[in-house]
């Protein structure tokens, strides 16, 4: 194995593949030897050739921010000699590329056109890859009651379904405004997932969001699939709850796994504690089976908006219209207001865990992101806490805070969300949630939190290699033949994004 890789030819920078002293010599791929000036350990960049103080870093083939002073050759290039090279608000200017003027002429069938998985096909059509039953409450002031409901209700009816579930949250109370009703738009998709069979929403009786106000968020639903209770009315609202499991219960062992083309499923997309490698194994690894999805008429989900700026224009550029450019423009825009009206810096650097992992700027950290949506066209951007409603690569408001971003992407229909991390972490949210190493060292002491191993990549395999494997593991996560480790551990949470004002 190589001990560093160039990702384009025209990059200034080279990243280490493993740790280097101060005094290693580098064989660059055209004969010469490099001296590296600094230790800079595994995942970091070593400056290539020389940049002058001001001018951009090339890495992926764009800038990932701007020198500091001059670098020499062989120098460790990172937070103490670049930064970020993005400033302010920018203008973006829709153009028709060539390709949209073909883009509506028929192509050729995907070889996954007629796959299919194990689904269970609901009445309204929707599909779920998993049989469960979801407990909302519509305040966090009643989670321990639901806890316990969750709990005991698994045990009763553990085989009858696959798993009882609550997901625990503080908000609901005296939430005003948009603030309550982002709430609101989040739970209330989350209860029309379809990977929960039958839906419990137990309500305290004096908050701001009262279940009569709930039920309109929720829209159009079965009385036989969704249940309410109100606690202050109920003269045990644990033993009423537990009764009004049992009935959903009896509706969900209606529904059997079936046949189901795998142009209905959902990928949603999300990665966090980066490291140097993210952007060379496990987000192009997602990239390839988003795009294998779509070619095959299914649907991807990408978000973390702050983790866009600086690539954005990427994705702009792939917009499938005018109208879908816009949005894309108002998306980030928005999100750079929100930056603004809290008074923090736009372009801030990533976390420190990100630091570490050797990702210097945001735009490093954006480019190595937006990857993951692979090569496809955008069909359109979906607001904090709706569901998707088109086929193909969606973009979906929320920020990049993990499991607020999982949580959304599972509210917005994702059956399964694709984690990337070169760090590593145990949560998921309340879909599965794959958690896929950047690299081998992380997937072999943590086997616990890892589902997939993207560090092969740098170990022989092919990306078509490692596409193939991690597309026929999704197939049979979704047939439920497998489980991930947060299914296994029983790990499965939800944040609410909170933007407004509490009494």
């Amino acid at each position: 194995m190589n001990s560093w890789v160039r990702l384009h030819e025209q990059d200034h920078v080279v990243i280490a593949l493993q740790s280097f002293a101060k005094g290693d010599k580098l064989s660059l791929e055209n004969g010469i030897e490099l001296e590296v000036q600094d230790e800079v350990p595994k995942g970091h960049k070593v400056l290539a050739r020389a940049v002058a103080a001001g001018e951009h870093v090339l890495k992926f083939g764009y800038s990932i921010g701007v020198a500091k002073e001059a670098i020499k050759p062989g120098s460790w290039v990172h937070t103490h000699n670049m930064g970020t090279g993005l400033k302010g608000f920018l203008d973006y200017t829709y153009e028709q590329h060539a390709e949209d003027e073909d883009k509506d002429e028929p192509k050729g069938a995907s070889l996954d056109a007629g796959r299919t998985f194990q689904g269970f096909v609901r009445e309204n059509g929707d599909v779920g890859i998993r049989n469960e039953i979801w407990i909302i409450n519509t305040v966090g002031c009643i989670n321990k009651t639901c806890e316990i409901v969750a709990r005991k209700a698994h045990a009763l009816y553990e085989g009858r379904v696959e798993g009882v579930f609550h997901f625990a949250h503080p908000f609901g109370c005296s939430q005003l405004g948009d603030d309550l009703v982002h709430t609101q738009k989040l739970l209330a998709s989350l209860v029309n997932h379809p990977n929960a069979a039958g839906v419990l929403v137990i309500g305290l009786g004096c908050e701001n969001n009262q279940i009569d106000a709930f039920k309109q968020a929720i829209g159009e639903h079965s009385s036989e699939r969704v249940k309410f209770i109100k606690s202050q009315e109920a003269e045990d609202e644990i033993e009423e709850a537990l009764e009004l499991v049992e009935q959903l219960v009896g509706y969900a062992e209606r529904f059997k796994r079936e046949p189901v083309p795998v142009s209905k499923l959902k990928l949603g997309l999300k990665c966090g504690g980066s490291d140097g490698l993210s952007g060379i194994t496990a987000n192009p690894l997602v990239g390839a089976v988003s795009d294998r999805l779509i070619e095959a008429g299914g649907t991807a989900i990408l978000t973390e908006v702050p983790e866009m700026f600086g690539a954005e224009t990427i994705l702009m550029s792939r917009a499938a219209d005018e109208q879908v450019f816009d949005k894309i423009v108002h998306l980030i825009n928005d999100f750079k207001q929100y930056f603004i009206k809290h008074d923090q810096e736009i372009y801030e650097n990533p976390s420190p865990g990100n630091k570490a992992g050797g990702i210097s700027t945001l735009e490093e950290k954006s480019l190595g992101c937006t990857q993951k949506g692979g090569h496809a066209i955008v069909q359109d951007v979906v607001a904090y806490g709706e569901r998707i409603s088109s086929s193909g690569l969606n973009l979906l408001e929320a920020p990049g805070n993990d499991l607020v971003s999982v949580t959304a992407l599972s509210a917005g229909g994702a059956h399964i969300v694709l984690f990337t991390t070169g760090r590593g972490t145990p949560f998921g949210g309340p879909v599965p949630t794959v958690k896929i190493a950047t690299n081998s060292e992380l997937a072999g002491r943590k086997k616990n939190w890892i589902d997939f191993n993207a560090g092969q990549l740098l170990e022989g395999k092919s990306m078509e290699m490692l596409t193939d494997e991690l597309w026929e593991q999704l197939i049979r996560l979704a047939s439920g033949e497998i489980q991930t480790n947060n299914e296994r551990n029983g790990f499965k949470e939800i944040a609410i994004f909170k933007d407004g004002v509490i009494l």
